[in-house]
């Protein structure tokens, strides 16, 4: 439940979203899928947390074709937005064009495969795509990719053009991304391996605490652009920078759902709105004290849930950015005012 709190002190501080945390005392997916459908009538959109692989895409395919509100899997499609994000910039600024980069996904769980299927969809080319288990290489040779892993078979089978097989070094072998959300480390993926990719490298190694591998490995070993999950180091992807304001969108325009697409609008928005401000090594995503982003990237998820048809309520981008700006500045004023009257305790560091 304090997990559950947290984000939705998030939704309502970045995004000026009003979120209720529910937590429901059971892991069977048909209980859970009956739960939120009979709950959903008293909600504008489903935010879905912490359910294992592979029972989320169940869960969240038959929810989004039932419910009449956006239903979202934030460990899914959340973690896939803001990475694409960083994707997007960091093959820009290594002077590389993302559709020819050949891109190593390690792991194969919720936000791995969600990752992989939102990079096709922004156009990176299937066969530059290669994605790594605790098993090995995913491809057409796997003999172990049942129907439990029907998503990994699809990613087996549409991928690796190369036809890759062993293991986590031979995967990434003349990889320019590598995007990790796998074990955490240190150690995951060992430092030397970084030599074997190519020119200009650049490793996204999201696993909280520890990253598969720590920054400054990675560095050594010539990576040219590191982002972790974690706010103390530089390039912190996390999704953070993107269910609020997506979620902000899709409420003020009716959304009915929340597609590839309106996630795609979203990372480009903050691809976008970094490279503005100037790519740097350090700095190829914004963060969330870049109040200004949000309310563009609720307007750029709004017009495209527009443009797709599942919008019930139309409106213009200005209109969007204007209201959106609105309800999270008044958010975030609540906020400082609720901790100036104690209402809200302050963070105090812990004592040694």
């Amino acid at each position: 439940m304090p997990v559950m709190e947290g984000k939705a002190m998030l939704f309502k501080y970045l995004g000026g979203v009003d979120c209720v945390p529910i937590c429901l005392d059971t892991k069977d997916p048909d209980k859970i899928i009956e739960t939120v459908r009979l709950i959903a009538p008293s909600f504008g959109g489903i935010n879905l947390e912490d359910i294992s692989n592979p029972k989320c895409f169940d869960i969240l395919d038959e929810l989004r074709a039932d419910c009449k509100i956006p239903v979202w899997h934030d460990d899914q499609q959340g973690t896939a937005t803001v990475e694409v994000a960083g994707a997007i910039n960091a093959m820009k600024l290594v002077g590389k064009n993302f559709q020819d980069a050949n891109v190593t996904v390690v792991g194969a769980g919720a936000a791995s495969l969600a990752i992989a299927r939102l990079l096709l969809a922004t156009g990176f080319k299937p066969e530059h795509l290669c994605m790594c288990d605790s098993t090995g290489i995913l491809n057409i040779a796997r003999d172990d990719l049942d129907e439990a892993h029907k998503l990994k078979r699809e990613i087996a089978d549409k991928t690796n053009g190369a036809g890759k097989s062993g293991g986590l070094k031979e995967a990434m072998e003349g990889a320019d991304l590598v995007i990790a959300a796998s074990k955490p480390g240190p150690g995951t993926i060992p430092a030397e391996y970084i030599d074997l990719m190519a020119d200009d490298p650049v490793v996204f190694a999201t696993a909280n605490p520890v990253p598969e591998i720590w920054p400054w490995e990675a560095k050594e070993h010539g990576c040219k652009v590191f982002a972790t999950g974690r706010s103390d180091f530089p390039n912190q992807v996390n999704n953070s920078m993107g269910f609020p304001a997506i979620f902000r969108g899709v409420l003020d325009v009716r959304a009915k759902t929340i597609t590839d697409e309106m996630c795609i609008a979203a990372a480009t928005e903050l691809a976008r709105c970094a490279e503005e401000k100037g790519l740097t090594e350090e700095y190829i995503i914004p963060n969330m004290s870049e109040e200004e982003v949000f309310p563009r990237e609720a307007a750029a998820v709004a017009m495209k849930a527009i443009e797709q048809g599942v919008a019930r309520i139309k409106t213009s981008y200005k209109e969007e950015h204007d209201r959106a700006a609105e309800i999270i500045g008044r958010s975030r004023k609540l906020t400082k005012h609720m901790m100036d009257y104690g209402y809200i305790r302050k963070y105090v560091e812990p004592r040694a």
